[in-house]
């Protein structure tokens, strides 16, 4: 039995949906900012690189192996970002957390409330324990957004990945269900 099955969330301001084909072109725009994407994967350059993501990701929450949503806004339907479980363990009952959010919505407190959503509905609905995130520690934003959630700093791994010729760290947090804020 699958883990995760495809979720809609409502928030005060937003709405959490599955992944759709017709994602392809909003996501491609976050997708090849260099800066949004600096501590994800490298920036796409071209549609089909998007629309090749959108297929992969979409066979993985459709087999629940992932949650994978897209964060849009109630009041005009604009995509926004995304915000993701995956790596799931469900022995253990614990999962990885993903974001990201459009260059032209960042500090308005989107992703801490489309994550606070994801959470809760992993914590409450999904019978989680635990949820992780591997962050770059140079990604302070990121940060800021897991501490404000609740999220422990548990570790430090050092020189953990290479992109091209820049080596960096990854920086380990996480959530038990007991802790969260809710």
């Amino acid at each position: 039995m699958p883990l995760f099955k495809p979720v809609t969330l409502n928030t005060t301001r937003l709405v959490l949906r599955p992944l759709r084909d017709e994602d392809a072109r909003a996501l491609f725009v976050m997708w090849s900012d260099v800066d949004a994407m600096r501590f994800s994967f490298p920036a796409m350059t071209r549609l089909d690189q998007a629309v090749d993501r959108i297929s992969r990701l979409s066979k993985t929450s459709t087999d629940g192996k992932d949650c994978i949503c897209v964060v849009e806004s109630q009041a005009t339907g604009e995509l926004l970002g995304t915000c993701i479980l995956f790596h799931a363990d469900e022995q253990c009952r614990r999962a990885e957390i993903g974001f990201s959010l459009l260059r032209a919505h960042w500090g308005k407190g989107y992703m801490n409330e489309a994550a606070s959503a994801l959470i809760e509905h992993a914590f409450s609905t999904l019978n989680m324990h635990r949820i992780e995130a591997d962050i770059d520690p140079r990604n302070v934003a990121s940060t800021r957004l897991l501490e404000r959630l609740g999220f422990v700093r548990e570790g430090l791994l050092r020189e953990r990945w290479i992109d091209g010729d820049e080596v960096s760290d990854s920086a380990l947090y996480g959530l038990l269900g007991r802790d969260r804020r809710i």
